[in-house]
């Protein structure tokens, strides 16, 4: 799936991006208390810091806009959770660290990831596809971690149970974000980190 080419009628390319991540910020907020299609393009623009005349020389629609919050969350999203994974930990100690990170990297980005969630069912279908596409790319580094614990003998799951495995952990992860209304009444994220590791590993781990 490729990446969708948002126009622009500005040809230089820091300008672009500069103008584009300001767009990206003005838009979480607003989307996040609006929603998406009760915000308008007027309205983020101003947001933004610029003119509504402005902002069209960097993007197409407002559609352009939902795709380019959806494309850089999940970058940051990954590029966080890369960070975060420590190659120093081996066996099941790898999948527990690949847990604690992942709902970490969720717990720092959580408006963005709910307001990811929340709307991108409004994108066009090429663009939904391709930013589909990077959601199951992070699924599976997690797959990849929970197979390497099946081979070295921690897990016995079949191929469908790493892939179902990990859609689970990254729930999870996201329930955090989408009822942090009362699960972050409950908990701290440590205790939840703790509690879900230890609920989702008594069902992977080799009796």
């Amino acid at each position: 799936m490729k990446k969708k080419k948002v126009p622009s009628m500005v040809k230089d390319q820091q300008l672009i991006k500069k103008r584009r991540e300001q767009m990206i910020k003005a838009a979480v907020t607003l989307f996040k208390e609006k929603g998406f299609h009760r915000t308008t393009t007027r309205e983020i623009a101003k947001e933004s810091g610029f003119s509504i005349g402005t902002l069209y020389e960097y993007i197409g629609s407002k559609e352009d806009i939902l795709y380019l919050v959806c494309d850089a969350i999940y970058d940051e999203v990954s590029e966080k959770l890369k960070k975060r994974l420590t190659q120093d930990v081996e066996g099941i100690e790898s999948l527990k660290s690949a847990i604690a990170a992942l709902f970490k990297v969720i717990d720092d980005l959580q408006d963005e990831v709910l307001v990811m969630y929340q709307e991108s069912k409004s994108l066009p279908k090429e663009a939904l596809g391709y930013v589909l596409q990077k959601e199951m790319d992070m699924t599976a580094m997690i797959e990849q971690i929970i197979q390497e614990c099946v081979k070295q003998g921690h897990l016995a799951l079949a191929d469908e149970e790493v892939k179902l495995a990990a859609d689970n952990i990254l729930v999870q992860a996201h329930m955090w974000t989408f009822r942090r209304w009362q699960v972050q009444k409950n908990y701290t994220l440590d205790q939840y980190i703790e509690l879900q590791t230890k609920l989702l590993l008594d069902g992977l781990l080799k009796k």
